[in-house]
C-alpha cells in the first residue's frame, strides 16, 4: 500500500537517503520547516514504515571484497517447503546482499560479495551448491561498478 507524501516529506526523505547523519535540525534547515514539526515527520515516516531503518554503507573494496557476482539459481523442484528451506539458508549467508524470486528462467537471483574468485568458489561449492533442490547455479561475475545507490525515485 502506497503512503501519500507531501512534497516536503519527499523532502525529507531525499536527504535522509543521501545522509541519515542529518540532525531534525540540520533537515529542518533545508526543507524551511521548524525542528519539532520535522522531527515529528519523521519519527511518523519511521512509524509508516516508509523509514525501515538507518545503516552505514561501507565500501567493499576497501574491506577486500573486490568481487560482485551474480548469481541465477534454479530449483530442482518446487515445493513450498523447498522454496523455505532455500530462503531461509540464503539469509544466513553473510556473503549474499541481496536475494530475488524471479518470474522466467531461473528461480532466484543472488547478489554475492566475495573476496577473490577463490573464496567465490568455495561459497559456492560449498554452501549454494550443497542446499537441496539447487539444480543450476549460474554466475555473472561483475567486472566494474558503474552505480550503486540506495537512494530511491521520489518523483
Amino acid at each position: 500500500m502506497q503512503i501519500p507524501l507531501s512534497s516536503i516529506d519527499r523532502k525529507i526523505l531525499l536527504l535522509l537517503q543521501h545522509n541519515a547523519d542529518l540532525s531534525a535540525a540540520e533537515i529542518a534547515d533545508k526543507v524551511e520547516l521548524s525542528q519539532s514539526p520535522c522531527w515529528r515527520r519523521i519519527h511518523r515516516m519511521q512509524e509508516e514504515g516508509l523509514i525501515e531503518r538507518k545503516v552505514a554503507l561501507l565500501n567493499p573494496k576497501k574491506l577486500g571484497l573486490n568481487m560482485t557476482v551474480f548469481v541465477n539459481i534454479k530449483l530442482s523442484a518446487h515445493g513450498r517447503s523447498n522454496l523455505d528451506e532455500f530462503e531461509q539458508a540464503v539469509v544466513g549467508y553473510p556473503e549474499v546482499l541481496e536475494c530475488h524470486t524471479m518470474a522466467g528462467e531461473s528461480d532466484y537471483l543472488l547478489k554475492v560479495v566475495a573476496k577473490d574468485i577463490d573464496s567465490y568458489e568455495r561459497f559456492l561449492r560449498d554452501q549454494l551448491l550443497q542446499r537441496p533442490h539447487v539444480q543450476e547455479a549460474h554466475s555473472h561475475i561483475a567486472m566494474s561498478e558503474v552505480k550503486r545507490t540506495t537512494e530511491l525515485p521520489l518523483d
